[in-house]
């Protein structure tokens, strides 16, 4: 494959049919899978600070300990719990039939479903490429992945990397832009996993709905942090910061604005100043720990985001340093109490930009949050477990972290998903597993059994359908 080459649109349908008839001709066993993912883990291991360049030279500049931890340790780890767990998750399971139903048995199996097709974005351009992809595999299915078009040399060392382990007819890699998303998107997959914006997520959707692909969506929104009165502000800032800034904030489930009791928001933003200039310096000395936006198109978004509230009349709190155009530094910054007429307030956004928003009673955090689309994530951070449970019980998200930000991703037990706008279906471990497969509900009838006795004349069993039927 000529890896700098975008795929013709025409090569998209053979190349799926030929994944499927060689799915079909030959289903991957357990011995197989178990293999699979071995040699993806021996052949990636070796290659982290590779592929940590790699990532870096797409993003202008990545922290490359970023990478490693983001799309390196966070693969190793679940390709490692698929390992662990496959067996047991590929036995069928034995479920009761109930006493109307005895003496048959009844036990459910799982089937790989086929050709799991894979589009993955650019923030954890591999991460998010080879975890889905690690899971068809363990569920026993050849995948179709579509890396993200503004990572190139990520997308190309994902081609290197995937021909080395897997040959053409189980693993297939599709390269370009938009025209070759959207015609990707309307294959007839057996399952398609999309990891991006919620925008372009309906449009996959509505490509999918004419072949009724089964979807797993992994969107975005705007995942709140709840800073409670009794949290001590500076952990919480220190927490925060991370899943803010980490990657330069281009998450999906960074927190994407933080509500904070009134009284103590100017000191939470002091909290955060201290704790951005420990990370990275006053004056961000520390540019090599501190990730670049993707590209130009991403950095004059974030820029509008900045110029649209401050045109109207929201504070601006630069955290450190200054922004640099020429090299798509934008600094960590904080926008205070800004109104949700601001465009910063109705997008994702994706960017090093935090909004602290002050509150009055929890009540009021609370409905706030209700008032808007289901988020992906939601960080409460409180030491009080009711209150805590009264967070959890009265909103709803598609992940939680409690005290904390981004780690219910990377625990491998975890299912991830959204809910609604956030997102549909959900993957990772078993969840993924289970999502991947075809849940093949089997009963087996007995030699003999009352069943037989279930039919016209129904007057002459009318004492069997009494017993049964109550």
């Amino acid at each position: 494959m000529d890896t700098a080459a975008d795929t013709p649109t025409a090569d998209l349908r053979p190349t799926l049919d030929r994944l499927r008839a060689a799915w079909q001709a030959r289903k991957p066993d357990f011995a197989q899978r178990r293999d699979d993912l071995r040699r993806l883990r021996a052949a990636l291991k070796p290659r982290l600070d590779e592929m940590a360049r790699t990532i870096a030279a797409d993003f202008g500049h990545r922290a490359l300990d970023e990478s490693r931890i983001a799309d390196g340790m966070t693969v190793l780890n679940d390709i490692d719990h698929l390992l662990a767990h496959l067996r047991g998750w590929m036995r069928p399971r034995r479920v009761a039939v109930g006493w109307r139903f005895w003496p048959g048995r009844a036990w459910i199996e799982p089937h790989p479903l086929g050709v799991v097709g894979v589009i993955a974005p650019w923030n954890y351009p591999v991460n998010l490429a080879l975890i889905p992809l690690a899971t068809a595999i363990a569920a026993g299915n050849h995948v179709y992945l579509k890396p993200s078009e503004h990572t190139p040399r990520t997308s190309a060392f994902l081609c290197d990397l995937l021909a080395e382990v897997f040959p053409a007819e189980r693993v297939a890699v599709a390269t370009g832009g938009a025209e070759v998303g959207a015609a990707f998107a309307a294959l007839p997959f057996d399952h398609l996993v999309f990891t991006g914006s919620t925008a372009v997520g309906r449009k996959v959707m509505a490509a999918a709905a004419p072949n009724l692909t089964p979807l797993t969506l992994e969107l975005g929104g705007k995942s709140p942090a709840i800073v409670c009165p009794d949290y001590p502000l500076e952990k919480a800032a220190a927490r925060i910061a991370t899943g803010k800034w980490f990657n330069g904030g281009q998450t999906c489930i960074a927190p994407d604005y933080v509500l904070v009791p009134a009284a103590q928001r100017d000191a939470f933003v002091a909290a955060l100043r201290a704790e951005v200039a420990a990370r990275y310096g006053a004056n961000l000395d520390n540019r090599d720990d501190y990730t670049r936006i993707v590209n130009a198109g991403q950095y004059a978004r974030l820029q509008d985001y900045l110029d649209d509230a401050r045109a109207r009349g929201v504070e601006a709190v630069t955290l450190a340093g200054s922004a640099d155009p020429a090299q798509r530094l934008l600094p960590p910054t904080v926008l205070l109490d800004p109104g949700d007429d601001a465009r910063v307030m109705q997008e994702e956004i994706f960017g090093p930009i935090l909004p602290v928003k002050g509150y009055r009673t929890l009540d009021e955090a609370i409905a706030y949050v209700n008032a808007h689309d289901r988020p992906l994530a939601l960080y409460p951070f409180s030491e009080d477990r009711a209150t805590v449970r009264r967070i959890l019980d009265a909103t709803l998200a598609g992940g939680v972290s409690i005290n904390d930000t981004l780690f219910h991703f990377a625990v491998g037990n975890l299912p991830f998903g959204g809910v609604g706008p956030s997102g549909m279906g959900a993957y990772h471990a078993r969840a993924g597993f289970d999502a991947m497969s075809k849940q093949l509900p089997v009963f087996r009838q007995s030699a003999l059994t009352a069943g037989d006795l279930l039919k016209p004349p129904y007057a002459k069993v009318r004492w069997l359908l009494d017993r049964i039927i109550r």
